[in-house]
């Protein structure tokens, strides 16, 4: 299997999408007419140095991911069997998988740009090599509710989001407890709170368009789960104010076997989180352990790995069949029960895991026991 992945804010640099303007004059010369300005100027020599500025930026990483993915249609490339991208980039993937064409979704992104570019003047910061729960502990001890967590990129990358002088102060706090943190060059608090006002602009501006049926799954950052057909507005619209789970959405289609990633656009920013992310949910397959009877006080037990001669797969259809998405199981080494946001699958052709909502990765399914079953 194949998954394309498109870049966001922050891969853009001038020169990006080289001789692929010449390539396609006639793409590119509707992009001027939709813009009012030439796309290849602002992308290969960005004189007047707009490139940077959330208005340009949007478009013009649209555009450049749009010609790659339309090379490789020229080119006579089998179409891939996922797609995803990272905040804006997601435009490419619903785009690429046939959701909308490139004016109307070259429409969309100029106005997304031009309404987070009014959005109330705020900062972001990334947090480096810190857990989820390090994170919000500070945040909660410093009383920083303030600010939202904008992007789950990797599991050593998180991106904080607020009005500026919430984020200086984060720096300053998060720098006292030696956790390594870097401001961002943005002049808005992307994928906060604080993106409401544009966000409700932008849900009125998007029911002007009508959207296709997708022709292979694009995974939304909102929720590290397939686009569901009928809601692909409400998702785009959400987007402006949710966090963007790439790390989840990445993990979500290693779940499904043996997966070929390919980043098409400016930059190799996400095959780097690639291989964070990989790491990582490899690590948490490898370390996960099982338990024997003693240890489980709960209504029904399932031992997934006390079967002899099953395979992973019918293992994974066996605990499908009987327990829905949202069923109720307590794990191993946890006090509290959880619920289960997907259904159980395989992972790396042989590992059984299943995700949990409340907990960043996959728990392998012999750790899992349904505590009842949700009707």
């Amino acid at each position: 299997m194949k998954s394309y992945l498109f870049p966001g804010q922050g891969s853009q640099s001038k020169g990006m999408g080289g001789n692929l303007f010449d390539e396609f004059p006639d793409v590119v010369s509707m992009a001027d007419e939709v813009l009012g300005y030439s796309i290849t100027n602002l992308c290969l020599e960005d004189p007047e140095d707009q490139l940077g500025q959330t208005q340009f930026t949007q478009p013009a990483l649209y555009v450049v991911g749009a010609l790659h993915f339309l090379k490789k249609q020229r080119d006579q490339e089998p179409a891939p069997d996922f797609a995803a991208g990272h905040s804006l980039g997601e435009y490419n993937a619903l785009y690429s998988a046939g959701a909308m064409s490139f004016e109307n979704g070259l429409k969309i992104v100029k106005r997304r740009g031009e309404l987070m570019s009014t959005a109330p003047k705020g900062a972001m910061a990334a947090v480096l090599r810190s857990s989820e729960n390090q994170i919000q502990d500070i945040l909660g001890e410093n009383d920083l509710g303030a600010i939202d967590i904008a992007n789950y990129n990797t599991p050593s990358q998180t991106v904080l989001s607020g009005l500026e002088p919430d984020i200086l102060r984060a720096i300053e706090i998060f720098g006292e407890a030696n956790v390594m943190i870097i401001r961002l060059k943005t002049g808005g608090a992307f994928h906060s709170r604080y993106m409401a006002p544009s966000r409700r602009m932008f849900t009125e501006y998007l029911k002007e368009f009508e959207f296709s049926a997708l022709q292979f799954p694009v995974i939304s950052n909102v929720h590290a789960l397939p686009y569901e057909q009928d809601k692909i507005p409400e998702t785009l619209s959400e987007q402006l104010t949710g966090s963007v789970l790439w790390s989840k959405s990445i993990s979500y289609l290693l779940s499904k076997g043996e997966v070929e990633f390919e980043e098409l656009g400016s930059g190799t920013v996400l095959t780097g989180m690639l291989k964070d992310i990989r790491k990582h949910v490899s690590s948490t397959l490898d370390t996960s352990r099982t338990t024997d009877d003693t240890s489980k006080t709960i209504e029904e037990k399932v031992q997934i790995n006390s079967v002899e001669n099953r395979t992973p797969g019918e293992i994974v259809d066996s605990w499908n069949h009987t327990y829905p998405k949202g069923t109720t199981v307590s794990v191993v080494d946890y006090d509290k029960t959880f619920k289960t946001r997907t259904e159980a699958m395989v992972l790396f052709g042989h590992r059984v895991a299943i995700y949990l909502e409340g907990f960043n990765g996959y728990f392998a399914l012999s750790d899992v026991s349904p505590v009842k079953r949700d009707q």
